[in-house]
């Protein structure tokens, strides 16, 4: 059984920038698509990014050039650098693990982005 944790969620002003972690137990983690989606009110889930287990990255148009998603497999944690945060950013941020056809989501972090 795969768990996910998220951290680094928070309240930021736009143009700032915030880090996102996700550390995930059991050992499929490096043989694994991770991936970040979000959650706005109202709104269908919808990928932010993804990092397959051969570094091949996929992003979201609205976040290209300012998000950046890696994982260290030593620690199996995934992380999604958000730079120049733009109130449109503003979700519930959630984890993904991706094996085989088998999905696993985090709880979920709350990120906010005044203007």
């Amino acid at each position: 059984q795969v768990q996910l944790v998220e951290s680094g969620g928070g309240l930021v002003q736009a143009g700032g920038s915030l880090r996102l972690s996700c550390a995930a137990s059991g050992s499929i983690f490096s043989i694994s698509t991770m991936g970040w989606y979000r959650q706005a009110p109202g709104k269908q889930r919808e990928l932010v990014a993804a990092l397959t287990s051969a570094d091949t990255t996929n992003y979201a148009d609205s976040v290209k050039g300012r998000f950046t998603i890696s994982r260290d497999n030593a620690k199996n944690t995934v992380y999604l650098q958000m730079n120049n945060l733009k109130p449109e950013d503003t979700a519930v941020y959630y984890c993904n693990l991706r094996f085989l056809i088998t999905d696993y989501w985090g709880q979920g972090t709350q990120v906010t982005v005044s203007s």
